[in-house]
């Protein structure tokens, strides 16, 4: 059973991913907690929109809609691969779906046909609206999908899942199509070879993570990807001798 970590780990750990990540107003505060529990979490699920247009976009996903309040997702990812933070708790975006569906990304095993809906969306998967008009022309910039896969990633690396906890909202509820213009099998895949470390290190005297990432993955700044795939809350307690996971340059 996986609880959802405090909003200022959930900030932490997509920063630790490489993501830039844009807070909107109290996003730390704004949710639909008042309608209902949220948690345990089992998975993440992607959404794309159906608009255009990253302000506008942003401001539907924090306010929501005169038939649907806000939030209607935790995150959007923008064009440019940045996450906009809008909310955090019980969000209105994944709606009634089917609890088969839960049962297998609970086990992280092969997803059943979404037939039913049955079961409360909202309350056990984190939601991410990826900025798409969803009509199968508009492009998916590959900084944005790498911005969906660092997403999945860094929440699947928290709380110890696999690539089989990330869904999209037509594997999880009847008649919905989203995302579209790529498949799931594709991203699972992308996030499967971001969970897989890619090279070990082995800890020098006088190492710092800024120092690896710098001669290992060509910038400091990468320091937080060590950091978050090796568990790592203080970055100044490596030792000599400790053998790190790196992720992929």
């Amino acid at each position: 059973m996986a609880s959802p970590p405090a909003a200022s780990t959930f900030l932490a750990m997509l920063r630790a991913e490489g993501l830039t990540v844009v807070e909107v107003g109290n996003w730390e505060a704004h949710n639909r907690n008042h309608k209902g529990p949220w948690g345990p979490v089992y998975g993440v699920m992607i959404h794309h929109t159906a608009t255009s247009g990253t302000a506008s976009t942003v401001e539907v996903c924090r306010a929501g809609r005169p038939d649907l309040p806000g939030p209607l997702c935790h995150g959007v990812i923008d064009k440019k691969g940045v996450v906009h933070l809008v909310g955090y708790g019980r969000a209105n975006h994944a709606g009634l779906g089917d609890g088969d569906v839960l049962q297998a990304v609970i086990a992280e095993t092969a997803l059943p046909a979404d037939n039913e809906a049955d079961t409360d969306g909202n309350r056990h998967f984190y939601g991410f609206e990826c900025e798409n008009r969803g009509d199968g022309k508009d492009p998916w910039p590959e900084v944005q999908l790498l911005a969906i896969e660092r997403v999945a990633a860094a929440l699947c690396r928290h709380h110890g899942w696999t690539e089989r906890s990330v869904i999209g909202h037509l594997e999880w509820q009847p008649g919905k199509p989203d995302p579209r213009g790529f498949t799931m099998g594709s991203m699972r895949a992308r996030v499967a070879e971001r969970l897989r470390p890619t090279a070990t290190y082995t800890v020098q005297a006088g190492d710092s993570l800024w120092s690896i990432a710098t001669t290992k993955l060509g910038g400091g700044s990468r320091w937080t990807e060590i950091a978050a795939l090796n568990h790592i809350s203080d970055a100044g307690a490596i030792v000599p001798g400790q053998v790190l996971k790196l992720p992929k340059k």
